[in-house]
Formats: structure tokens, sequence, C-alpha cells
């Protein structure tokens, strides 16, 4: 969380020093309409950026992953951005609009305007023709911006509409990217603010027409097909086998893909169930039934349905030199442990007596208890020499940290991986924390609500 932070208000600080510099006397302007419009430009610049910046992680780039530690933490700065943008453009807004509202109450008295000065510069008197549709088309495409981020924020509205209609986002970017080109002061265009805005506006739109021409994740994307299907009753899951002839790269254990059947429904993320092994070439996802697409899955997929993958993303990698490890899965979060059990049990196989590098202790905690299931995690456990513990609420109670400390004594010396709950994660983390646990280098989570 720490890197999502620097990035986010680094970037806005970046923004404001900026503009700062090449505005050095907007704060001290005499009079409210001056402050007025220096506010107009600040806020204006601000909201442009967040919004480009979170248009730019909508391509699910390469290049931040590793430094923010997983598209998971991307797409927690994307939402950041697209929260940051919206608070700024309504900041903008109302800087805009709410002195011509008191203006017209006859709260504020409007200053008297002198004739404007002579412009000499042909494209300056080219963009001051076009500022009365940059005004006019930029307030509807806020309008638009505004429902359709509110449409992505609000959970309970189903994921096909949220589909369908977060691309749009894009479109109304554009048309606010012609309202800042026209609408930004002249003079700015020549500073560094102006070239890092400029910057901005060119990859975001960029960004923007790849999102409308849906080639986000294009050149990771390669075809497969169901090869087999499982469903587990008791637990309300469905287990999944995908068979990938060619293209897939390869994955590490704890990394996950977006999976694309239906046109329709788009790609959605699952963490990978299963270490990779060029001669099978099969990928396994596991999926539980929690929302409004994932319960339609067990109907509506089939052995031998086309599908797309697209992948490997995330760093929830299990690399770390400490003596131990603690793997903690809630519920459905159990399936990066488990790739991972595949893949140190595949390891022991290809190397036999081999010497343990690490010991690992897995605590599985779960409301849904399915034994067929348990006995696989289990065969997986005693293959990969993993230290199981499996914890059904109803007959065990909650995990807690407490609980975890008593069964690993040597737990200062571990690195904990988590995946489960949010609210679980952040509960864990603030207890270790407590107890003394840098969790800032040894708590190791994914952030899988990328909504």
């Amino acid at each position: 969380m720490g890197h999502i932070k620097i990035a986010f208000w680094g970037s806005l600080a970046l923004l404001v020093g900026l503009w700062l510099l090449a505005n050095p006397l907007a704060l001290q302007s005499s009079g409210f309409f001056s402050l007025r419009n220096a506010m107009v430009q600040l806020s204006g610049v601000l909201a442009m950026g967040c919004m480009s910046l979170a248009m730019i992680l909508a391509l699910r780039p390469r290049w931040p992953e590793p430094w923010l530690g997983g598209l998971d933490k991307m797409y927690r700065l994307h939402k950041w951005l697209g929260i940051g943008g919206l608070v700024l453009a309504i900041a903008h807004w109302l800087w805009s609009q709410g002195p011509k509202w008191a203006v017209g109450f006859g709260w504020l008295e409007r200053p008297a305007r002198g004739p404007r000065p002579p412009i000499d510069n042909a494209l300056e008197q080219f963009l001051l023709t076009l500022r009365g549709i940059a005004e006019s088309v930029g307030e509807w495409a806020f309008y638009a911006a505004v429902l359709l981020i509110v449409v992505a924020l609000v959970r309970w509205i189903p994921y096909r509409i949220f589909y369908k209609t977060h691309c749009l986002i894009a479109v109304a970017y554009l048309v606010l990217v012609f309202h800042t080109v026209v609408l930004l002061q002249f003079s700015s265009w020549t500073t560094p603010l102006g070239l890092t805005v400029a910057g901005l506006l060119a990859w975001g739109t960029i960004a923007a027409i790849l999102v409308l021409l849906r080639r986000v994740g294009a050149d990771r994307k390669v075809e497969g097909r169901i090869a087999s299907l499982h469903y587990y009753p008791e637990l309300r899951v469905l287990e999944g086998e995908i068979d990938i002839p060619k293209g897939w790269p390869g994955h590490k254990a704890g990394q996950f893909a977006f999976l694309s059947g239906d046109p329709a429904d788009g790609p959605h993320p699952y963490t990978i169930a299963s270490a990779w092994h060029p001669a099978e070439h099969r990928l396994t996802f596991i999926t539980k039934e929690l929302g409004d697409f994932t319960r339609t899955l067990r109907d509506k997929r089939y052995v031998g349905e086309p599908v797309t993958v697209e992948g490997p993303y995330g760093c929830l990698t299990f690399e770390d030199d400490c003596p131990r490890q603690i793997w903690v899965g809630g519920g459905i979060g159990i399936t990066p442990f488990i790739a991972r059990m595949k893949q140190l049990a595949r390891a022991s196989r290809a190397e036999p007596g081999s010497p343990k590098s690490q010991e690992i202790h897995l605590f599985h905690s779960t409301a849904d208890y399915s034994e067929e299931a348990i006995a696989k995690l289990k065969a997986d456990a005693v293959a990969a020499n993993v230290h199981l513990h499996v914890l059904h609420d109803k007959r065990d109670g909650q995990l807690s940290g407490e609980r975890i400390r008593a069964a690993v004594p040597g737990w200062r010396e571990a690195s904990i991986w988590f995946c489960g709950p949010a609210g679980f994660g952040e509960a864990l983390r603030r207890d270790f924390a407590r107890h003394g646990l840098k969790v800032s280098r040894h708590f190791h989570e994914e952030l899988f609500a990328m909504r």
C-alpha cells in the first residue's frame, strides 16, 4: 500500500508544484474572481492528471507492476485516481459554476471587464474561437463521467452493467481532453506544467482509443478450451481445467489471469490454481459463487467451450529468503496456495532427496466444508511437505493472529502470505503489527477487489 500512496499523492503534489511554478503569483491575486480563475485552472489540471493516469493504468501496462506490487495494486491505484478525478472534477465544476450562481442570486458582484488585450498568436486566436463549444461539451462530459464513475464504484450494480458502461468513460475522457486543450491558460503550454499536461493527455488519449478498440492486454492473450469442469455443491465452487495448446508463457504460483468466454460477459480475473508444465499445457481455475456473474458460471460454462486467457499478472509469488512462511487462505482465497503446493511437489519429484528450503504452515479458514475438497488439499500439502491447518468456522471458530502464533512458535522469523476477505486480511495485518512483525516487509496480500 505504501507505493500506492506515494504514486497517488506524489502525482498530485508534482502537478501542484508545476502549477505554482508556472503561476507564482496566482494565489496572491487580489479579489475573489482572480482566486476563482486560478482555482478553476488548478482543479482542472489536477482532475485531468488523475483521469489521464487512471486511463493509462486501464491498459494494464507491465512496467509499473513490479514497483507497485502487482496488477491488483495497480487497480487499487486506478480506483483511487478515479475517485480523485471525480472529486477534483466536482471541485472544478463548483469553482466554475458557483460564482455564476452567486452573481445570479445577488450574493456577488461580477467585476467589470476591460477590453481584451490584442492576441497576436494565431493558435491562441483559434483556440479562443473554440472556447464556447469546449465549455459546453466539457460540462456534459463531466456529467457523463460522474455517472459512469459512480456506476463503477457502486458494488451492488451488476457486473454486466459495469462492464458495458465502464469503457464509455474513455469517450467522456476524450471530450475532456478537448476541453482541457482549449481552456488551459495558453501561456502554460510552454512551461514544464504544460509539457507535463500535454504528455499526460497524449498518453491518455492513446490509452482511451485502445480501450474503445478493446485492445487492452492484447499482447498477453492466448486461446484455450475448457477441458474439464467439476462442481463442489457444499462449497458452491466450480473447478475448471483449461487446455492451452500454445502461446502461454508460463506463470509463477500465486499469479492470476483474466478469462473471457462469451464476449458479452467481458474478462474476469481468477487466481490460477495450478503449476505450469509445458508438456501438459493446462491451467486450473477455481471459482466460488459470490456475485451476480459467478453464480451463473455453473450453468453457462461447458466442456469444449473456447475461452481467451490473458496474463499472467500479479506478484503474490512467495519469493523471499525467510526461513519459514505462513500462508493464510480464507475461503476461496486458498487458490494461490494450491498452485504453490503443486509447484513445490513437482519440484520435489524432479529432485528427490533435495533439502527442504523453508518451513511452511498453511492455515485454511472456511465457512463451508467439503470432505472431497479438503481431502485433495491434504494430499497436496503432504506432497509439498507443507503443514496444513484447516479450520471450519462452525467447528473450530474463527482464525486469529493469536491462534497462528500458538501454532507456529517461530512466527517472528516468518513471512505471511494472505489471500482472502479484505477485512480479515486487514485485521491480521494490524494484529501482527502490534506484536512486532514488520508488516511492510513481511505481510504480503493480494488486493483482489478490482472494482
